[in-house]
């Protein structure tokens, strides 16, 4: 017993550990190192009552909770399971066939609504009649438009009245002013129709008569400014009152053939060729008018009024008088409303050319 107790007394006692080491004051086993603990009523107290038994860190980096159980060690705790992808709450049905496609994949392209509309809306029976009906209808009246545009204006035909050359006007001219030396006023034709106007001199044509009408606007226009007169507003008012004269004389001359129901080979270009020859007239009528006053006008107005009047009646009796043009019996050369048309006609030309030029004459 004595040699154990010199033994023990010559140990030497060990320090106690602080905080860094791991024995207890008693030397006996090693204890957990525990952290100071925060004061009273303070935050971290309260969060560690409320997560329950406080754990205690060893040095070795192990724990062990205020029970002193086993210490463990940290280590990777297990991996967490990886949410899966969430399902949407209604499937997409706007693909094709009305399948739903795939949560997170590219939109199908909307679809034509419009075109789908129509094409419901034309599938009615109802809706495709009606459509029907508008088309047929549609064409017929373009058709009776065209067939009448080429009745009363014959656009292919406008080439034939401007198929003048030079020889042609100055003998055209020449009839004008001096048709009673003129013997032959049959119009030639061919196979398909009459020749053109420069291969003869009877037959109508509207380069004259459209050369004529701006050249007596121009003549007026002198006229009204040698007398002071001239304005744009004068020279317009002219220019719509030949206009509106001519149309209407055309337009009386197709209402009493209709009216009368006299056929003939007449046609709207013919008319107007034939009703705007007065103009060369009227022209000359002008310039003598400013070059020898009221005299001149009145003579030269006076001779062409007189050719103009002979040109028409010989030119309209093979059209309007002709039997052969007709073809009807019973309204041959001696029909009374042929006459007076023909008549009527040729007379009226006089009257306007001295109401369009009167008073530009002083």
């Amino acid at each position: 017993m004595a040699t154990e107790r010199r033994h023990f007394s010559s140990l030497k006692p060990r320090p106690p550990l602080t905080n860094s080491g791991h024995l207890t004051p008693s030397g006996r086993g090693f204890a957990p190192r525990c952290q100071p603990l925060p004061p009273a009523g303070s935050r971290g107290r309260n969060n560690r009552n409320r997560r329950g038994p406080e754990k205690l860190v060893t040095g070795s980096g192990g724990s062990m909770d205020a029970a002193g159980l086993a210490p463990k060690r940290r280590g990777p705790g297990p991996v967490p399971p990886r949410m899966a992808e969430p399902r949407p709450l209604f499937d997409d049905t706007s693909g094709a066939g009305g399948t739903g496609r795939a949560y997170g994949a590219a939109a199908a392209p909307a679809p034509n609504v419009s075109a789908a509309a129509a094409a419901a809306f034309l599938a009615e029976p109802v809706s495709s009649i009606a459509a029907a009906y508008g088309s047929s209808w549609a064409s017929q009246g373009r058709d009776m438009v065209d067939r009448n545009i080429d009745r009363f204006l014959p656009l292919g035909r406008l080439k034939y009245y401007f198929a003048v050359d030079t020889a042609y006007v100055r003998r055209k001219l020449g009839l004008l002013f001096f048709p009673f030396l003129h013997q032959d006023w049959q119009v030639q034709y061919q196979q398909d129709g009459p020749v053109a106007p420069r291969f003869d001199v009877n037959a109508p044509d509207l380069y004259i008569p459209a050369m004529a009408f701006i050249t007596y606007l121009l003549v007026a226009g002198l006229a009204l400014g040698t007398q002071n007169r001239f304005s744009p507003d004068s020279l317009g008012l002219q220019a719509s009152s030949a206009l509106a004269w001519l149309l209407l004389e055309v337009l009386a001359v197709l209402l009493s053939l209709y009216l009368f129901s006299l056929p003939t080979d007449l046609t709207t270009p013919d008319l107007l060729a034939f009703a705007g020859y007065k103009y060369v007239g009227m022209i000359t009528a002008l310039l003598a008018g400013l070059l020898f006053g009221s005299t001149g006008y009145h003579a030269v107005l006076g001779w062409c009024c007189l050719s103009i009047f002979i040109f028409m009646v010989r030119s309209l009796r093979l059209k309007l008088l002709a039997e052969s043009a007709v073809g009807v019996p019973g309204r041959g050369s001696r029909s009374p409303p042929r006459t007076y048309l023909t008549a009527t006609i040729a007379a009226v030309q006089p009257v306007f050319m001295y109401a369009l030029t009167a008073h530009l004459v002083r």
